[in-house]
């Protein structure tokens, strides 16, 4: 399974109970750097500096999803819990490669924007 369809089923409507009480801090959260993401990945060059910050903040909103589904007292599903825990890893190898300028950004585009899709079917926007 890829990373993207990780990301689709970690945060499909069947997750609904469990994402109740801290959805919508992580659905901002996802937007904001999904926005800066995919705004300075389409400046190429002249942008990297602000990519390379936002690859930063992203980095950090998956490492501290990581550590919070790696406690023993979260209550997540652990299935849920090691899907979250997988993309996580996931982002931090793809970051060290778009760095390395052998990636493309938009694939961490594409995986957080399917999070906020999910987050948001479970009625995190509302």
């Amino acid at each position: 399974m890829n990373a993207i369809s990780m990301a689709k089923t970690a945060y499909a409507p069947s997750s609904r109970a469990a994402l109740q009480t801290t959805r919508g801090t992580e659905y901002e959260l996802f937007a904001q750097i999904t926005h800066r993401l995919d705004q300075y990945a389409k400046k190429g060059a002249s942008g990297f500096a602000d990519l390379a910050h936002a690859l930063h903040d992203n980095r950090k909103l998956w490492t501290l999803l990581a550590a919070d589904v790696a406690e023993d007292m979260n209550g997540l599903p652990a299935e849920l819990r090691a899907r979250i825990f997988y993309l996580a890893e996931f982002t931090a190898d793809y970051t060290r490669k778009i760095l390395s300028d052998d990636a493309d950004p938009s694939v961490l585009v594409d995986i957080n924007t399917v999070v906020m899709r999910g987050l948001r079917q479970t009625g995190v926007a509302a």
